[in-house]
C-alpha cells in the first residue's frame, strides 16, 4: 500500500516542506530510504522499527521503501522519525493512507518515546504558512511550538499515544497558546545604581543604547568596564513580540530553548570568551548553526578583552556588522542568520593594563603599547560609533553612600528617544538611528549651518574616513533625539565627536 505523511525539514533557519512517502512491496525484508538522507536519517530505520514493536505491531516481512520528497534537497537530523512512523502505519493499513492538514516532527526513542529536537519554532512557522491545521511535536518542545498561534499544536510523549489519538481512541487536546507574563519580560538583578561615578562612561553608554550604536570601552583593570557592559540590557527598551519571535527562532535552531524557557523575552546578552573560534563567534558547521553574533540578535554582544581575540576572527565580524546578517554557504545550500546587534567591547590600553591610569606605574614601553592597541585593526575600530575612556573611580565617589541613577530612570529617557525614532522610521525596515543607510542620511540627519561647518572642521582636522563621517552624523542624530532637537545643532555634533575617540588619551594616535 502507498501512503503519505507530512513533515518539515530545516537547513540553518530555512524550514521547508517534506512529504514522507511510504510503500510496502513484495520482496526480501528491508527498509530503504531515498531522498538524499544523511546518516541520522538513514538510522531512522532502527528507531522506527523499535517504535513499531513498542505499539505491538510486528516488523513487516516485506520490503519497506521510504522517500523524502523533494528528493533533490538534502535531509538531515532526526526530525522525520515521527512522520516515517506514521507513514509506515498508514502503509500497513493501521491508519488511513492520507492524513491531510497534519504535520509530524520529532525523534523516536527505541521504546517509542519522543525526544526533543532543534528548530521547532521555524518548523511551526513554516507549517502555519503552508496552511496546515495541526502539528504534532515532542512534548519537550510543545511550549516552544505553542507560542505560535493560528495552528493547533499537540504535544506527543509516545508513539502509542499518537496512534491512539489518530485512531480516535483517546483524543489529545491541543496545547493553549503560550504567552509570557509581565514578570518574565523584565527580570534582572543588575542595575546602573550599583555603579559609582563614571559619569562620562555612563553618558556614552546611554547614548549608545538610545541609538543602538556600537561602543568601545577602554581603560585600566577594575575601572568598571564590565560592570557597565553587563548592565546595558537593563536600559534597553523592552522587546516587541516580533523581536521575541525573531530571537527565539535563532535560539530554537541552536537548541537553546527549553520547556521552562520557550521564548526569549529579554534582550540577549552574549559574552563569548576571547578564545572563541571563528565558527563559534560567526557561526558555521557542515549543517550551519548560528554563532554568538546571531544569538545576540536584538540584544548585546559583549567582547571583553577585545585585544586578546584573534585578529582574523574579529575582522570576520566586520561584514555582519554592516549587513546585520550572517551568510554561510555550503554545498548543500546557503543559510542566513540575522544579527541585528549592539556591539559592546572592552579592552585595556596596554599589556599591563595601567597605561594612563595614574593608579599604578605602567611597565610597558611605548612600542608595546602601540603594538597592543594595533591588535585591533583600524577597520574594526572604525565599526565602533563611540570610543569611551573609562577612568579609575576616585575613593570619594567609591565610598559615597548615595546611589547613582537607576536603570529604570535611564531606560525612560532611552524609550522616549526610541519612540521618536519609531515615528521617524515608521513604514521602513529601520528600527534605530544606527541603521540609517548612507543614502538616507541627508533626509534623516538634517543639520543646521553651524553643525555642518563643525563637521567640515572635524573632517579636515582628523582626515575622517567616509564611514567615520557617516557614523558621527548618526550619533549626532541620537544626541539630538535625547535633547529633543528636531534639527541637529552644533552642540549635538560636539557631543557626538567627543565620544568618537578624538580626545581619547589611548586612541588619539590610532
Amino acid at each position: 500500500m502507498f501512503a503519505i505523511a507530512n513533515s518539515i525539514g530545516l537547513f540553518g533557519m530555512n524550514a521547508f516542506s517534506v512529504t514522507v512517502e511510504a510503500e510496502i512491496e513484495k520482496g526480501r525484508p528491508s527498509f530503504d530510504i531515498s531522498g538524499l538522507p544523511d546518516a541520522a536519517v538513514k538510522e531512522a530505520r532502527d528507531r522506527v522499527f523499535s517504535a513499531l514493536l513498542s505499539v505491538g505491531h510486528p516488523i513487516p516481512a516485506n520490503r519497506v521503501l521510504m522517500n523524502l520528497a523533494p528528493a533533490n534537497v538534502r535531509k538531515s537530523g532526526t526530525t522525520f522519525d515521527l512522520a516515517m512512523f506514521v507513514a509506515l502505519m498508514q502503509a500497513l493499513g493501521t491508519l488511513p493512507p492520507r492524513l491531510p492538514d497534519r504535520v509530524f516532527i520529532g525523534e523516536l526513542g527505541l521504546n517509542g518515546t519522543l525526544h526533543g529536537i532543534r528548530g521547532v519554532l521555524s518548523m511551526v512557522m513554516m507549517a502555519r504558512s503552508l496552511g496546515f491545521r495541526e502539528i504534532y511535536v515532542p512534548q519537550e518542545n510543545v511550549r516552544e511550538a505553542s507560542v505560535i498561534d493560528g495552528i493547533e499544536v499537540f504535544g506527543v510523549e509516545t508513539a502509542q499515544q499518537l496512534l491512539d489519538h489518530l485512531l480516535e481512541l483517546y483524543p489529545m487536546q491541543p496545547a493553549p497558546v503560550w504567552s509570557p507574563t509581565p514578570d518574565e519580560m523584565l527580570d534582572s538583578v543588575l542595575d546602573f545604581s550599583d555603579i559609582r561615578g563614571q559619569e562620562k562612561a555612563r553618558t556614552g553608554v546611554e547614548l549608545a543604547a538610545a541609538g543602538g550604536h556600537n561602543i568601545l570601552l577602554i581603560g585600566s583593570p577594575g575601572a568598571g568596564k564590565s560592570m557597565l557592559a553587563n548592565r546595558i540590557p537593563t536600559i534597553l527598551p523592552a522587546m516587541t513580540r516580533e523581536e521575541m519571535l525573531e530571537t527565539s527562532n535563532v535560539y530554537s535552531v541552536a537548541g537553546e530553548l527549553s520547556y521552562d524557557r520557550p521564548l526569549i523575552t529579554q534582550r540577549p546578552f552574549r559574552a563569548p570568551h576571547h578564545t572563541a573560534s571563528a565558527a563559534g563567534l560567526i557561526g558555521g558547521g557542515s549543517i550551519p548553526a548560528p554563532g554568538e553574533v546571531s544569538l545576540a540578535h536584538n540584544g548585546v554582544l559583549f567582547l571583553d578583552e577585545l585585544a586578546e581575540f584573534d585578529r582574523s576572527t574579529l575582522d570576520m565580524l566586520r561584514q555582519p556588522l554592516e549587513k546585520r546578517e550572517v551568510t554561510i554557504s555550503r554545498v548543500a545550500g546557503t543559510a542566513v542568520f540575522p544579527c541585528n546587534i549592539m556591539l559592546v567591547a572592552a579592552m585595556n590600553p596596554c599589556p599591563c593594563g595601567y597605561y594612563g591610569a595614574g593608579l599604578k606605574k605602567c611597565t610597558c614601553t611605548e612600542k608595546q603599547v602601540r603594538a597592543y592597541l594595533n591588535k585591533v585593526s583600524g577597520p574594526m575600530l572604525d565599526r565602533f560609533d563611540l570610543h569611551v575612556d573609562v577612568d579609575p573611580v576616585p575613593i570619594e565617589e567609591l565610598s559615597a553612600k548615595e546611589k547613582s541613577e537607576s536603570s529604570a530612570a535611564i531606560r525612560e529617557r532611552i524609550e522616549k528617544a526610541r519612540e521618536i525614532q519609531n515615528q521617524r522610521f515608521a513604514g521602513t525596515s529601520i528600527h534605530c538611528n544606527s541603521m540609517i543607510p548612507d543614502n538616507l542620511l541627508d533626509e534623516y540627519c538634517v543639520m543646521d549651518v553651524a553643525s555642518e561647518n563643525f563637521m567640515k572642521q572635524l573632517h579636515r582636522r582628523y582626515k575622517l574616513t567616509a564611514r567615520a563621517f557617516s557614523r558621527i552624523r548618526r550619533v549626532s542624530r541620537t544626541v539630538a533625539d535625547l535633547n529633543g532637537h528636531e534639527i541637529i545643532d552644533r552642540n549635538d555634533v560636539i557631543q557626538a565627536s567627543y565620544f568618537r575617540g578624538f580626545y581619547s588619551k589611548y586612541l588619539q594616535d590610532q
